[in-house]
């Protein structure tokens, strides 16, 4: 099945997409703001700079796309480009497999890790994420 845009289309869409301040990622900062903790973001001195970090409680946390980090329960994560096919699928395992290591680099480095799925922050899911924060930060 050939792409439903053109080339010049998917290059635009393509173009918007950004790996910082995403909405995902300002709803987790907002949500957790309105918790009443503080936190730093794009922490560069830490292994695949975590999105946001809370150094008081040696937690970071990283907000991840469905499609782009393979959500394990989302029907995002399943859908594979077929255009350049063998590209995606190399691009895709190259960022799960970074991601894996650097999970397991800050757990060595004594940091607690928590993922958020792009498909936990729907308005729906907002008072099981709450509860989840807090049960990782307790």
């Amino acid at each position: 099945m050939p792409d439903k845009f053109s080339p010049e289309k998917r290059s635009e869409i393509m173009s918007k997409v950004h790996s910082s301040n995403t909405a995902p990622e300002i709803r987790v900062r907002k949500l957790l703001h309105s918790m009443g903790y503080r936190f730093r973001l794009q922490r560069r001195d830490l292994p695949g700079n975590p999105d946001i970090a809370l150094p008081k409680y040696k937690t970071v946390i990283f907000v991840h796309g469905c499609f782009w980090h393979g959500c394990p329960t989302c029907q995002h994560a399943k859908i594979r480009p077929i255009a350049n096919a063998e590209y995606w699928e190399k691009k895709l395992n190259r960022t799960l497999e970074r991601d894996k290591n650097n999970m397991t680099t800050l757990e060595q480095m004594g940091w607690q890790v928590m993922v958020v799925w792009e498909c936990e922050i729907k308005k729906k899911n907002l008072l099981n994420l709450c509860k989840r924060i807090r049960n990782t930060l307790s």
